[in-house]
């Protein structure tokens, strides 16, 4: 009970000295983020810090724990969670443009209208990353959309920042004008919500192993493969569900292909994925044809994505174009079958569900390096699967995909997932490619593992400044578009 003593007494005490959390944060050198988990009970400061607190606060440091019980900092690098929950949470089928900016929010408002029947008109108000990027992102279309046939009124928040998630809004119900009730929801990520701090739609963990290394040892030891590891945990509803989501995703490489025009938004952008797909060169070689097709299937989902079509999230929207186009391409080249690719899915899917677990795939919390990064290093750790190679080739290919995105900013023009957002797509998919080609060459030299370079993905994005996490006021969303 260590850590929820601690957390209600810091957060009365934070509360009552009028300090916001980004304000102490600051003090402390350290993110809001941070804070706010300090104050939720999910994570206590280090040794350092809570002397720090002591003195910000005039208190001893004992004032923040029972008598009987001793200071130790809080984990930095062993993982965040002591189990994992199913892949159906990594590959959500949906509409995008953006997995915690539609997709989280509609479940969230769906559930919230069905405890409010009796409810005729409801009120919303936007905060962080969803105040300054949601209507970018179509969030206030799809509240309205979900809520109908009832009213609702929008605001937008552009300054609160005392927030337990930068994806927060809150929603009022009301008959006539009459309040009945008020819930506050935190869209956390590859359409995963926390509605008044109770988290939804997942379940309880259904993996016992919460690391890369012990789920290698694991196999290696009953001599099965990743997708057999995720069957034997899941059971065969698993392998079913994926094969859902592979038909969903070559679906939606099939209608961007076929699709043309330019993208709403009031970019102008147009549309490329098909254009890419027929523009073959006259002499074109092998490699120029792989990074051409490879592109176009990648354009094709990141551009149903960006007209708010029905995508899979691989883990997020806004990242849902790199797995599937390295996977189709594979598919088409050397006839794998649509069972191959399903238990490629697992594989990738393990990879993504650890870095869901112990970092984060929430752009607006860990920058894009959450969601494209990640997605990398799915479709690296998906394709050597596919290709047979062993846990050392395959957790080195992942590591690779992620420590070169590391500090990836998430900036999107306009608040509208599209520049840069559909060419990076593209070029992770190609990364992801070459990842593992390194990676089945070199992985007897590594040095770093990758459970380890999550956590340093996780810090560096609770570091990254917040103008650089999907709120669209800093690097490329500061450009005016134009030629």
């Amino acid at each position: 009970m260590r850590e929820n003593n601690f957390a209600s007494k810091f957060a009365t005490m934070r509360k009552n000295s009028g300090i916001t959390q980004q304000e102490l944060g600051n003090m402390l050198g350290v993110s809001n983020r941070a804070v706010s988990k300090w104050e939720t009970g999910l994570a206590l400061p280090s040794t350092e810090n809570v002397y720090k607190l002591s003195r910000i606060f005039g208190v001893p440091v004992d004032h923040f724990f029972d008598a009987s019980t001793s200071v130790k900092p809080a984990p930095t690098t062993e993982p965040a969670s002591s189990g994992m929950k199913s892949l159906e949470g990594i590959y959500r089928i949906g509409f995008g443009p953006s997995s915690s900016h539609t997709i989280g929010p509609e479940r969230a408002c769906e559930m919230f209208k069905a405890g409010n029947p009796t409810a005729d008109n409801f009120k919303v108000t936007l905060y962080g990353s969803l105040a300054k990027t949601g209507v970018g992102h179509g969030t206030d279309r799809v509240i309205k959309k979900t809520l109908a046939p009832s009213p609702c009124e929008i605001s937008f928040n552009y300054t609160e920042d005392d927030l337990p998630h930068p994806n927060t809004f809150d929603i009022y119900a009301y008959s006539g004008d009459v309040f009945l009730s008020q819930s506050r929801v935190a869209s956390v990520g590859g359409g995963k919500i926390v509605i008044d701090g109770i988290e939804y739609g997942e379940g309880e963990d259904v993996y016992p192993e919460n690391s890369f290394e012990k789920i290698a040892q694991y196999c290696e030891r009953e001599n099965i493969r990743l997708w057999q590891y995720a069957e034997r945990i899941e059971g065969k509803k698993i392998t079913e569900y994926l094969s859902r989501v592979w038909h969903e995703m070559k679906r939606s490489i099939a209608d961007g292909l076929a699709d043309d025009g330019i993208l709403p938004g009031g970019l102008d952008v147009q549309k490329r994925a098909k254009q890419l797909y027929n523009k073959q060169h006259i002499d074109e070689s092998a490699e120029t044809r792989e990074n051409r097709m490879v592109c176009s299937y990648a354009f094709a989902v990141s551009e149903q994505n960006a007209c708010a079509e029905r995508i899979v999230t691989a883990p997020t929207c806004g990242a849902a174009g790199v797995l599937p186009a390295v996977l189709y391409y594979q598919q088409q080249k050397r006839g794998y079958s649509d069972t191959e690719i399903v238990h490629a899915l697992a594989a990738g899917g393990i990879v993504g569900n650890l870095i869901k677990t112990n970092a984060s795939i929430s752009g607006s919390e860990c920058g894009c390096q959450a969601e494209v990064g990640s997605a990398c290093a799915m479709a690296a750790a998906a394709l050597g699967d596919l290709f047979g190679l062993g846990f050392d080739k395959i957790e080195y290919a992942a590591e690779i995909a992620i420590e070169h995105h590391l500090g990836l900013t998430c900036d999107p023009i306009c608040g509208l997932v599209q520049i840069p957002c559909i060419e990076r797509n593209a070029v992770a998919a190609m990364r992801a490619i070459n990842a593992v080609s390194l990676a089945s060459f070199l992985s007897d030299s590594r040095k770093i593992s990758l459970d380890k370079v999550i956590a340093v993905m996780k810090q560096t994005g609770l570091d990254i400044s917040k103008q650089y996490k999907e709120t669209a006021e800093g690097g490329l969303a500061k450009l005016k578009v134009g030629r």
